[in-house]
């Protein structure tokens, strides 16, 4: 082969990478835009009712706020699976602690999140076990205490959680903790060390960053924010059940992945697909519903719609054993 062919392959290879991003890029928020129209045809209208938006808000909040942590994880090559027991145990201490006052009950909702995922950070950067091992041991473990403390009955808040039950602070709330962590992951080091360690943990050493203080920070900082997220949930539904935070993992990673989340981490993320994860998430769910699918066929779609976006976002010459 001649050196201009040699040349014309590579620009070749090249120029294919680059339609594949831009589609990476580009697909997520057209796929928004396309299946939020259709489902306002199929609906007659009724998903642009306000009655509904409001409820699709109300979804999206929980999952948006916890999806910035595991955002975060998955950036550094990781996994959780933890986050439904972490909203759990987090939901239950919120009600313990509200009769004695709301700020006292957001406090210990986001310390005993932190504290589930200090414990996640220490068996997995301390003991070095895989993530996706330890936190799908602590899902089962503290699933295990959310069933004991409110198996017989709902573990209720103070009636005082319901000041809070609006759209404008659920959402002012959500905007401020969005906008925070994109302009720390987008114009601070943050973001750079964190797609370092996606990229290549051993090169991320060499380069000077501090990997396993890094990750040992991120695994406690999306239990925090699952915490929290933990208090908008209590706000709405006012008490914790058995099965609080039940299936929080499977819609984050659904969630994320629709938004374009390649499964490796490393340099090709964008913040973007928190947001539009998210939302695209919950829409495709509440049109689904609205006209009239069954349960079952619902999770079918789903699963579908998700073998199809990790195919196109796996990248699998990146892709390697999860962290």
């Amino acid at each position: 082969m001649s050196t201009n062919e040699i040349k014309l392959s590579i620009d070749e290879e090249r120029a294919k990478a680059r339609r594949m991003n831009q589609i990476r890029t580009y697909l997520p928020v057209v796929g928004l835009v396309a299946v939020f129209v259709l489902f306002i045809f199929l609906t007659n209208g009724a998903m642009i009712a306000p009655r509904n938006l409001v409820l699709l808000l109300n979804q999206v909040y929980v999952v948006m706020i916890a999806a910035m942590g595991v955002f975060f994880i998955m950036t550094m090559g990781g996994l959780d699976f933890s986050q439904g027991s972490i909203l759990g145990i987090s939901s239950i201490v919120i009600c313990i602690l509200s009769p004695h006052g709301i700020g006292l009950a957001i406090l210990g909702g986001i310390a005993a999140g932190a504290v589930i995922g200090a414990i996640n950070a220490y068996f997995h950067v301390c003991r070095k076990i895989a993530s996706f091992i330890v936190t799908i041991c602590t899902m089962f473990l503290f699933r295990g205490f959310i069933k004991y403390f409110a198996s017989d009955s709902p573990v209720r808040a103070s009636m005082d959680v319901y000041d809070y039950d609006s759209i404008e602070f659920k959402l002012a709330c959500t905007v401020l903790i969005v906008l925070v962590g994109f302009l720390v992951f987008r114009f601070t080091p943050f973001g750079t060390y964190l797609k370092a360690i996606g990229a290549g943990e051993r090169g991320a050493m060499f380069a000077g960053i501090r990997t396993d203080r890094m990750k040992f920070f991120i695994y406690t900082l999306a239990g925090a924010l699952t915490g929290f997220a933990a208090f908008l949930n209590i706000v709405k539904n006012g008490s914790a059940t058995a099965n609080v935070g039940n299936q929080l993992e499977t819609q984050i990673l659904i969630a994320l992945v629709l938004g374009g989340m390649p499964i490796s981490g490393g340099a090709k993320v964008r913040f973007g697909n928190i947001i539009v994860g998210s939302l695209l998430f919950y829409v495709l769910y509440t049109g689904l519903t609205m006209i009239g699918l069954s349960p079952q066929t619902l999770q079918l779609i789903e699963g579908v719609i998700f073998l199809i976006f990790v195919a196109v976002f796996a990248d699998r010459k990146a892709l390697k054993v999860i962290k």
